[in-house]
């Protein structure tokens, strides 16, 4: 379906100043040609000047059959005809000709003469180029400059080649420097990608690169972009991509070309082809086989072929068209470039390709996976057609210029951002259907060509002679006639062609001949002629733009929520967003005064866009619950605050609508945002109030959005209290009320509220809402986060509740540990409920690396608090050692000799906790000594409990013999109970290794001392029940009394005999 909107896309026009009548017309570089009837003069007008002054004239050296010119490398290049023989050949450095005395140099192709071939730079050089077949048509890259050449059955690229300063001979380059034109003649940048030859002293040249033979189609028209190559026969489209690359080819085997699908003796019947549209990889299952044959000498890569799209049409009478006027034509390939993207560096991001029937035209997009983009279906037979940047010019029979909408910014737009087709942006689809604008009418329309905003039209109107009118009558009636005998014959046979669409199809043809013929151009009659070459400029985007905008009202008054208001600011949007992209170009190629203007456009154009974006917005806000979900991503894009949304969205007094569903939408998702915006007490209080009639299921969710900090708590509170007695009683409504309740401030009612529900109810009713307590935390992991007054309130009547709250918030992936401390500082808490979580953390939370930092976190702050003058606090840990100890497996038991060392009172009780806490941690299994060694350095261990964590710490890590030597020098009571504690299993035999022979020395230098000699007593019946008398003898001392040690002996060998 095609839309039809009365917008005028064509701003004013004018006619060129052609002295004889033109033939053929092409534009390129802010240049106009034309090709006089005769054929053999080219005139170049300027189009970026207000009446197309002629910038030069030339001769060529034969009549012209085709012309096309080159943005890269300013070069015309034409097939050319000439005593029966056909010639290509390429025009460079044609703007010097604007004196029409400079000389022109003549070469071949590679041949680069020290002679007249060096002053390329300074004057018209005509490049010869030798052909093995007969060219019948070409076209040129716009991003590379290449060439590409198309014979009968094969096609030919020739790469661009500049050959520089170096390649010349010194004198010659003197006399280059000094020889260069004035600025008048110096050739313009189109796009800045047009580079003057007296600015690097280079000479154009081409290479042959490669030819690829065609063996099932025959060329009529080419195109050429980016390495994709384009070739349309009569009813074929075929799109390749040639991709060069520096390894070997492989050896492919050559396609039998003279292989034929069909016998040779239906020679005498005709074939009528199938229908074919192959996408992508299945384009190589077409049955046209192409060769590839590298031909590049000095060009050393190796080119590669892939098939991209394959398209054949089955003829068919249709609107009008006879068969033989079913035929292909107006193939272009269109490249987009995005960004900053620069046509000289960078590929095209995009890649459209263009062909028209007379009856429908075809856009696909070749980039990212082929696809059909849209599909024109004309009013009228159209005889051309050209693709830009914004619209599709055709003209028609009827000789009516028309343009279409195309969908190439759709495209580009998602290759260029990521975030489109989500919640942060959108765009209107690439399948939006197409709309025609408004039509101007001409006389004769012959041919159009299209640069920028500038459309060329050829119009020639042709008197026909009225035997030729005669003429044309009786062709008509014969045709009749011989199709209603046909049809006779087949009826008689038993067969109804109506129901054959192949026969239908078959008998709409004049006469069944063997092969469809082209009907040959007629000739111009030397009577009745007249012609004009018409340069029509297309409005501005932006005005056109605006006529757009203006023409939506009206459906906007009809009816505001219809498909069509919302197809035309689609289109509108689509619009600008191209004159965006083009924009960027501009802007990036532009210096001094252009600039400024550029970026002066670009601002209006942004402008536009949001409103755009904002009316858009609009449509969808009120549309359809299938594409409600639209509004949030326009209305962002449209940069308006939330309030100002709601006021645009607000219902008419007396207005039997509502608020749509895509506006409830935007405000669910602005409220569930964390976002900096604070609304009002009237837009918040109107907020609670819209999905207190609408959506009151989303009111807990609402109400806990830090964007209605400024709701009326009192008429919240009503709202919540309706909805609670419609749904029932809820955990997290309950909380939002008693959230509503603090802050009117009553704490009665708040207190009644939350012990309604128990504790881990409670709990659950924050993991289902988290905003409840916190505001925060949308960004990410670094966001920060800040406590709810309901959090204050918690942690001074209820910490537990809010301890337990954050641990499961953590634990559910709602906040972050970076963040938790971040509250718990703001609450000023860090010192004491901090901790209370943290341990709370530890004994919930499965996640090794959170274990170890909150091990090492616990750690130090049980060191700071045994550090003299260390702040005392008033609060209670939530936790006890011994709670800790029982309940996580990370507080491990106290070793039993610590009791030895503990003090049975401490200064304060805290103290006292905290040394229970790290001598637990450090018990446990999984604090690392290492981690928290460097800090213990600052606990004295001249006190006992001091000297029992850097015992710890020392047997941590395994320096079972230091440690008892310390342990009998500063607590020897305590040295059994270690070492039955400690030396156990592998480490069994320090008994007698270390602590005997200790004990013995230490009990010998002091006899008198009771624990010492208590010690040794028990240390030797462990040390009889563990070796072999032998082994006892050896161990005791020399010096030893033998009435002390002899029991311990006996009772080794007692039980070594039993054994």
């Amino acid at each position: 379906m095609v839309h039809v909107y009365n917008c005028h896309p064509f701003a004013s026009q004018q006619i060129v100043q052609v002295e004889q009548e033109p033939g053929l017309v092409c534009c390129g570089g802010g240049a106009l040609f034309v090709v006089t009837t005769g054929g053999c003069k080219v005139e170049a007008f300027c189009l970026e000047k207000e009446g197309c002054p002629l910038i030069c004239r030339f001769a060529t050296m034969g009549t012209v059959r085709r012309i096309q010119y080159s943005t890269i490398g300013d070069y015309l290049v034409t097939i050319e005809e000439k005593n029966s023989a056909t010639y290509l050949r390429v025009y460079t450095n044609w703007r010097y000709q604007a004196e029409e005395k400079a000389r022109v140099g003549v070469r071949l192709l590679g041949h680069l003469l020290r002679g007249a071939s060096v002053w390329g730079g300074v004057q018209m050089e005509i490049i010869e180029i030798p052909l093995s077949g007969h060219p019948v048509a070409l076209a040129c890259c716009s991003v590379k400059g290449d060439l590409l050449v198309a014979c009968e059955n094969t096609l030919v690229l020739f790469a661009l080649r500049r050959q520089t300063q170096q390649n010349l001979p010194k004198e010659n380059q003197q006399n280059l420097q000094s020889s260069w034109p004035n600025s008048e003649q110096s050739c313009s940048q189109s796009r800045g990608r047009t580079s003057c030859p007296n600015q690097d002293l280079s000479v154009l040249d081409f290479e042959r690169s490669v030819i690829l033979h065609l063996s099932k189609i025959t060329p009529k028209q080419v195109a050429l972009c980016g390495g994709y190559v384009a070739v349309q026969a009569e009813l074929e489209v075929l799109v390749l991509k040639l991709e060069a690359t520096t390894e070997p080819a492989a050896a492919e085997d050559p396609s039998d070309s003279s292989k034929s699908d069909y016998p040779e003796d239906q020679s005498d019947f005709l074939l009528v082809p199938k229908h074919q549209e192959l996408l992508g990889d299945q384009a190589k299952d077409c049955d046209v086989p192409v060769n590839v044959e590298q031909t590049g000498l000095e060009d050393r890569r190796r080119y590669t072929l892939s098939y991209v799209l394959f398209r054949r049409f089955t003829p068919e009478f249709f609107q009008g068209c006879g068969v033989e006027e079913m035929q292909l034509h107006s193939l272009q390939l269109y490249p987009m470039f995005i960004g900053n993207q620069s046509a000289s560096v960078d590929g095209p991001a995009c890649m459209f390709c263009f062909f028209s029937l007379p009856t429908a035209g075809y856009l696909y997009s070749l980039r990212g996976g082929v696809e059909l983009l849209s599909a024109y279906q004309y009013p009228e037979k159209v005889l051309q057609a050209v693709l830009t940047d914004h619209l599709l010019h055709v003209i028609t029979n009827r000789n009516a210029l028309q343009s279409f909408t195309v969908r190439c910014a759709a495209v580009a737009a998602r290759v260029e951002d990521p975030y489109i087709d989500t919640t942060m942006k959108a765009c209107p689809p690439c399948s939006l259907e197409v709309c025609a604008l408004r039509m101007q009418l001409f006389i004769g329309l012959r041919s159009v060509c299209a640069y920028g905003c500038h459309v060329i039209l050829l119009s020639t109107a042709d008197t026909e002679a009225p035997e030729e009118t005669e003429r044309h009558t009786q062709r008509r009636s014969l045709e009749l006639k011989e199709h209603n005998m046909l049809t006779g014959i087949f009826l008689a046979v038993g067969i109804d062609p109506a129901t054959t669409p192949a026969l239908e199809s078959l008998l709409s043809r004049p006469f069944l001949t063997r092969r469809w013929t082209t009907p040959s151009p007629k000739e111009p009659t030397s009577v009745g002629h007249g012609w004009n070459l018409y340069v029509v400029d297309t409005v501005p985007p932006l005005t056109l733009y605006q006529e757009m905008v203006e023409y939506s009202q009206r459906y906007a008054e009809n009816n505001p929520q219809g498909l069509s208001l919302r197809h035309l600011l689609g289109e509108a949007h689509l619009l600008l967003r191209s004159s965006l992209l083009q924009s960027s170009e501009q802007r990036q190629n532009a210096d001094g005064a252009r600039k400024m203007a550029a970026q002066t456009q670009r601002e209006e154009l942004e402008e536009a866009f949001r409103q755009n974006c904002a009316q858009l917005g609009d449509c969808f806000s009120r549309g359809s619950q299938k594409d409600c979900h639209l509004a949030l991503p326009y209305y962002r894009m449209s940069s308006l605050s939330v309030t100002e949304v709601i006021s645009r969205n607000r219902p008419l007094p007396g207005s039997p609508h509502t608020y749509g569903p895509g506006f409830l939408f935007y405000l669910k998702h602005f409220l569930l945002e964390e976002t900096d915006q604070i609304l009002s007490q009237e837009d918040a209080d109107e907020v609670a109030r819209i999905f207190g009639q609408s959506e009151p299921s989303m009111l807990v969710s609402v109400c806990a959005s830090p964007c209605m900090m400024n709701v009326d708590a009192a008429a919240a509170l009503q709202i919540l209290r309706c909805w609670e007695d419609t749904a029932g009683v809820s955990v997290p409504l309950t909380i939002t009320m008693a959230a509503m309740m603090l802050r009117l401030g009553d704490l009665a009612q708040y207190t009644e509220l939350m012990e309604r529900h128990a504790e881990m109810l409670l709990v659950y009713g924050f993991i289902e809402e988290p905003r409840l307590l916190l505001h925060g935390g949308g960004g990410g992991k670094h966001a920060q986060v800040c406590p709810t007054a309901l959090a204050r309130q918690l942690a001074d009547s209820q910490p537990g509740l809010l301890v337990a709250a954050m641990v499961a918030l953590h634990e559910n992936n709602k906040v972050q540990l970076e963040q938790a401390d971040h509250v718990y500082k703001e609450l000023g808490c860090e010192n004491s409920l901090q901790v209370d979580f943290w341990e709370a953390m530890l004994m919930a939370s499965s996640q090794d690396a959170v274990i170890q930092e909150l091990l090492f976190r616990l750690g130090s702050v049980y060191i700071d608090r045994l550090t003299p003058g260390a702040a005392s606090t008033k609060h209670k840990s939530l936790k006890s050692a011994d709670d800790l100890i029982s309940s996580c497996s990370h507080y491990g038991a106290l070793y039993p000799w610590l009791t030895f060392l503990n003090p049975v009172q401490t200064s304060s009780y805290q103290h006292w906790e905290a040394l229970h806490k790290l001598q637990s941690l450090l018990c446990g299994p999984s604090l690392p000594v290492g981690a928290v060694a460097p800090l213990l350095e600052s606990l004295s261990e001249e006190t006992l409990w001091g000297f029992s964590l850097h015992l710890l710490c020392a047997t941590r890590r395994g320096h079972y013999g230091s440690s008892i030597e310390q342990l009998l020098d500063r607590c020897p009571q305590a040295i059994i109970a270690y070492a039955n504690h400690q030396l156990q299993d592998k480490h069994m035999a320090l008994w007698w290794q270390k602590l005997l022979p200790e004990l013995c020395s230490r009990t010998r230098a002091a006899a008198d001392n009771s624990i010492l000699l208590g010690a040794l007593k028990e240390t030797l019946v462990v040390v009889a029940m563990q070796t072999s008398p032998a082994e006892f003898l050896e161990l005791i001392p020399d010096d030893g009394t033998a009435s002390f040690f002899l029991p311990h002996l006996l009772t080794c060998s007692q039980r070594h005999l039993l054994a």
